[in-house]
């Protein structure tokens, strides 16, 4: 069992450096929605993203709906960081916007 547990460590240290690496690509989105004029939310992409992450899950026997849950907290959470630097659809950019 213990062997077991070090690879699950592995596996999640990796996995947090992965998710480290989405949230500079959202930083990343923040410069480029700004310069575009484009807002955080944009629910075609989130219906798209939850729809590409369920096929993938799908076929690598993962349970489709676990990862959509897992995405959509991930996707609410990096829509919020944007919303800090852009605004939200009820706050004009420029306004003070505090996280």
């Amino acid at each position: 069992m213990q062997e077991l547990r070090v690879e699950i460590d592995a596996l999640d240290t990796e996995l947090v450096t992965l998710l480290a690496r989405r949230a500079g690509y959202i930083d990343r989105a923040i410069t480029l929605k700004q310069r575009e004029n484009l807002p955080a939310r944009t629910k075609d992409r989130v219906a798209e993203v939850l729809d590409n992450v369920r096929a993938l899950a799908a076929s690598r026997d993962l349970d489709p709906e676990l990862a959509a849950d897992l995405w959509h907290q991930l996707i609410e959470w990096s829509i919020a960081r944007e919303e800090v630097v852009l605004g939200d659809a009820e706050t004009p950019r420029g306004a003070e916007v505090r996280p």
